[in-house]
């Protein structure tokens, strides 16, 4: 998460002071659990509504036991990109809107404001519609200056007297504790297979050896990188498991 803070110091040209830690902390976090085929089994679909989240909270509702290799709720790009904005607002971080790099599409963008300097705009692609997988949190292939301006998305799409289900926010706090310190290249690669599993291109179990290839072709990788393929190919094979079991029955 640090090295990831410097890179995007770098690579903006930030004074120290632009950017809290603890904010990019959060819109980090939040970005690659609620991306499509994030760490918290979001899922990208056409629905044709409203780029706002209230369908996501609505799926979430009936969630009561979270698997591995089925989505949790599923939404299109503008509806995961204010899924994003309304969380990292919630958890304290301003400046955060939707951007449309083209007309049928929807990414999220923040804008920071430096002392003294002109604004800076970080793309957040929430999907990799129209994207490589080498563009990750902050891709300059979609040019964050084509839409005049971004407002703030500060619509509350849900209400704070909302009750959860407690697996399901269980779920969610123990991936975020399983990956949220891997690096950006780890947490894509494993996005890519994940969506390759909800697609059912991929099985389970073919998902979990290839993380588990992967892993050992890696030369000193950190080692939150390292236990995130460990983590996936365990819950691959879990979900594998589960589903051979259902089949048996």
């Amino acid at each position: 998460m640090r090295l990831a803070f410097q890179s995007l110091n770098s690579r903006f040209k930030l004074p120290q002071d632009a950017v809290r830690y603890s904010d990019f902390v959060i819109v980090r976090l939040i970005f690659e659990a609620t991306r499509d085929a994030g760490f918290w089994n979001l899922h990208w679909a056409i629905t044709n509504r409203e780029p706002e989240s209230d369908n996501i909270w609505r799926q979430w509702q009936v969630v009561r036991q979270p698997l591995y290799a089925k989505p949790t709720a599923t939404a299109e790009c503008d509806e995961l990109s204010a899924l994003f904005a309304f969380l990292s607002r919630s958890l304290g971080v301003k400046g955060i809107g939707l951007l449309w790099p083209y007309s049928n599409h929807t990414v999220a963008a923040w804008e920071i404001h430096p002392a003294g300097r002109k604004a800076v705009r970080v793309v957040v692609p929430t999907t990799q519609i129209f994207l490589s997988p080498t563009d990750f949190f902050g891709t300059t292939t979609f040019d964050p200056w084509r839409q005049r301006t971004i407002p703030e998305y500060t619509r509350r799409d849900a209400q704070p007297t909302l009750q959860f289900p407690r697996a399901l926010l269980n779920f969610f706090l123990e991936q975020a504790q399983r990956y949220g310190g891997a690096t950006d290249s780890t947490l894509q690669r494993l996005r890519y297979q994940r969506e390759a599993v909800f697609r059912g291109n991929l099985t389970p179990d073919r998902a979990a050896v290839n993380a588990d290839l992967t892993s050992l072709s890696l030369t000193g990788a950190p080692p939150e990188d390292l236990a995130a393929f460990t983590d996936f190919a365990r819950e691959m094979r879990t979900a594998e498991a589960g589903t051979r079991g259902r089949n048996w029955r």
